[in-house]
């Protein structure tokens, strides 16, 4: 097998379905997310048009994004009571995770389609209460895991159900970035338990690489174990500053992964088989370097950058439009809920938590 040509033939977009017309965008907080990275990347995403931005603070949201007479702005209050309907029809939720649900089930009392940051909720119960609100009101439901749309991840995972690494035995990975040093303010909802959830190093970072390398190998997490610790003033009311932990899948596959809140920022994927090895590094910070090894050889697949952001606008209204099933939907959100939560628990008690099988079929 020569390996610099297994990229041959791959399209960057291998979901597309073309269907014809344009989804309308109210993009729900204003944050730095929604503003750096959600609003050009619907700007940029094919069958995308962002018309309306809800938020707290109506004059300051314009002051700091451009173009902004172009849109219409309302708050939070607003949005529930129904103003501004007919100019959206879906939602991108980028509020602190412990606000999710109450804004999710707006858009779903309101009929529109909803795409939510990760994770979910900031706890389980919520979570399970966001997703039957959607199925309820039968609205779709996505949960925003932009690194299923990088065309890197989604030729890697194809190559590995392709054997080209053999049998996938362990996979190892760490994300770390320095909080303090992007928002030096201590007092912020990363840092807050009631809106990020019982920590803050697995409900931010973590997950990708929990959900990233269930996506890669499509397999589910069966036990767990973890330790945290937080030395950092900032970080007094959380048990993860720093967090190491393993994950046993339901495959066999073995994963031991570290993340941090407060470190030097860093991000590496890397999967090993019975014949080689899939890396990725960096992995996870807007740009993803794919290299497979083989046989003694090696290739790297630097190709062009594309915004992950933009491809996840694109590929959510492609399917809506088309009406074609999303995923990730909320059943495979609640999932990475569940892994989180067991994580926790073994942060606490010291023990491997076994994941409920029930919660994951």
């Amino acid at each position: 097998m020569e390996l610099a040509s297994v990229l041959e033939g791959f399209s960057r977009r291998d979901w597309k379905t073309d269907p014809s017309g344009t989804l309308r965008f109210a993009i729900v907080g204003a944050g730095d997310w929604a503003r750096t990275q959600a609003l050009p990347g619907i700007q940029s995403a094919p069958h995308c048009e962002l018309s309306v931005i809800v938020t707290g603070d109506k004059s300051r949201a314009q002051q700091h994004i451009n173009g902004s007479e172009q849109y219409e702005f309302i708050d939070y209050q607003e949005y529930d009571s129904g103003k501004a309907t007919e100019l959206y029809d879906a939602v991108y939720v980028s509020t602190p995770n412990g606000t999710h649900l109450e804004h999710v089930r707006t858009a779903a009392v309101h009929g529109k389609a909803v795409l939510c940051e990760k994770p979910l909720e900031a706890t389980v119960d919520r979570a399970e209460e966001l997703v039957n609100v959607c199925s309820q009101q039968d609205v779709p439901l996505m949960v925003a895991y932009r690194m299923h749309t990088n065309p890197s991840v989604r030729r890697a995972r194809t190559l590995l159900q392709e054997g080209i690494i053999g049998t996938p035995v362990q996979v190892v990975g760490n994300f770390t970035v320095d909080l303090l040093d992007t928002f030096p303010n201590p007092d912020q909802w990363r840092l807050n338990s009631d809106l990020v959830g019982p920590g803050t190093t697995l409900t931010d970072i973590g997950v990708y690489l929990i959900n990233t390398t269930r996506f890669l190998l499509d397999a589910s997490p069966s036990k767990v174990t973890a330790w945290g610790k937080s030395p950092n003033e900032a970080f007094d009311d959380l048990p993860d500053e720093r967090t190491s932990f393993m994950i046993k899948f339901d495959d066999g596959v073995q994963g031991s992964f570290i993340a941090s809140q407060n470190a030097y920022s860093d991000s590496q994927l890397k999967i090993i088989g019975t014949e080689g090895s899939l890396n990725f590094e960096p992995a996870f910070q807007m740009e993803t370097d794919l290299t497979v090894e083989r046989g003694g050889a090696s290739a790297a697949f630097d190709s062009e950058w594309v915004n992950e952001m933009t491809e996840e606008f694109a590929y959510f209204a492609d399917h809506v439009l088309s009406g074609t099933a999303l995923y990730a939907d909320g059943e495979h959100g609640l999932v990475d809920m569940y892994v989180v939560d067991a994580l926790y628990e073994a942060i606490e008690s010291g023990d491997p938590i076994l994941v409920d099988s029930r919660k994951l079929a």
